[in-house]
């Protein structure tokens, strides 16, 4: 009766190390420039994340920038759509279930830009971006060739598993000899 206790208390305990916990993302968002004209590109850099990729999303965007990092920090690229109004814009930043909010401001023209006009200023800014494919490689384009292995937590899992498989050999066993005694 003692290992089927240990192998239930086994299981618990895997159980709730694998099960995950909601947690609210505290981190920021930082664009630079960090008050882009219409129609300049941004580069995004985001801490409090999870995960090794995300999104950002606003209405200020051309389209959704992904983000891609480790850590709690990804970083990425997008466009400021050419029409968008000066002005204040939420940035969502959705990643592996957690939210980071930040804000973008966009600046006026310059008179500079209003002296040159822009002959692409009156094409229509597109909504989302291509997809152009990549085939079985697209994966390996997100993913950093120099980033650590398996950390303290999947030595964890793995130890876990590994004494849930003896425990069951164990169980096997003695279950064999006492049908075959």
């Amino acid at each position: 009766m003692g290992s089927l206790r240990l192998t239930l208390c086994t299981g618990l305990l895997a159980a709730a190390a694998l099960v995950p916990t909601a947690h609210a993302a505290e981190g920021g968002v930082s664009v630079t420039p960090s008050t882009p004209a219409p129609g300049a590109a941004v580069a995004l850099r985001v801490s409090g994340c999870g995960g090794t990729s995300g999104t950002a999303a606003s209405p200020a965007f051309v389209s959704d920038a992904r983000l891609v990092g480790v850590g709690g920090a990804m970083a990425g690229e997008t466009q400021v759509r050419s029409a968008a109004q000066p002005g204040s814009y939420d940035v969502k930043v959705t990643c592996s279930g957690s939210v980071v909010n930040g804000r973008l401001t966009v600046a006026g023209a310059s008179s500079q830009d209003a002296s040159q006009p822009d002959p692409l200023s009156a094409a229509a800014s597109p909504v989302a971006p291509v997809d152009a494919g990549g085939g079985g490689t697209a994966h390996f384009a997100s993913v950093d060739a120099h980033a650590e292995g398996p950390g303290t937590a999947h030595a964890v899992v793995g130890l876990v598993l590994a004494g849930l498989a003896a425990v069951a050999v164990g169980l096997r066993s003695a279950r064999r000899s006492r049908e075959a005694g």
